[in-house]
């Protein structure tokens, strides 16, 4: 009980914070591509949709390595971002967030795709003869067919994002109490011989982990049951 009253909980809050940031903008940007990168031609196809499954099968510290080359301040792009915007990004939770949504939008981009390939054309056709906008068809028809998917994609991008270690090490560093993440506190109280923090740590991250999966079953079971009464 000392133990977790004397606990630091900022990398809990940071990991928190930079999940919900980096799942809300990857959840727009993922469906966003998805619906334009399904209606482009084979090859075309191809090429954009392994340029945005990359980050997916790159060890995340090449990722975090080509986010520091954009975004330094030795960069001509990161002297833009810092002159005109005053926007930092090396050494800042900003850079925290940039990295998880690298590292995490393809699961939100491959999820959200899949449902959409998924959902029946004639349900499409059917609003379209009914007068729908295309607007209001994809989101009274495509998006609720496409729900559980999307849901998935949503929950599994949050847990990525809130477990990103390698890029945000390379671009943000592990500065505690702003930039210092759950992953990296592990890390850095292991480097120190503290096992019983860091024990602490990952059966927190264990529960999160266990409560997404669920999550994600209970959205599956739930649909599967929809389906089977229909």
């Amino acid at each position: 009980m000392d133990v977790l009253r004397e606990l630091d909980w900022s990398p809990l809050i940071i990991s928190l914070k930079t999940g919900i940031v980096a799942t809300i903008i990857s959840f727009f940007l993922g469906i966003y591509t998805a619906r334009k990168v399904i209606r482009l031609k084979p090859g075309t196809k191809a090429f954009v949709d392994g340029l945005f499954t990359m980050p997916l099968v790159l060890p995340p510290t090449v990722a975090g390595f080509i986010l520091l080359l954009i975004f330094s301040r030795r960069r001509a792009f990161g002297m833009f971002l810092e002159s005109t915007f005053d926007i930092r990004v090396v050494q800042t939770w900003t850079g925290c967030v940039i990295a998880a949504i690298v590292i995490a939008f393809p699961l939100m981009y491959r999820n959200a795709r899949a449902a959409f390939e998924l959902v029946d054309p004639d349900l499409v056709n059917a609003g379209r003869t009914l007068g729908m906008s295309e607007t209001s068809i994809f989101w009274k028809v495509v998006m609720p067919t496409a729900g559980p998917g999307i849901a998935s994609g949503t929950i599994l991008t949050f847990a990525r994002a809130m477990g990103e270690y390698g890029a945000t090490s390379m671009i943000a560093g592990n500065i505690p109490g702003k930039t210092g993440t759950i992953s990296q506190r592990i890390a850095l109280v292991i480097q120190d011989g503290d096992f019983l923090t860091a024990g602490i740590w990952v059966i927190i991250v264990i529960v999160i982990a266990f409560l997404m999966i669920f999550a994600i079953n209970l959205i599956i079971s739930k649909k599967s049951k929809n389906v089977r009464r229909w």
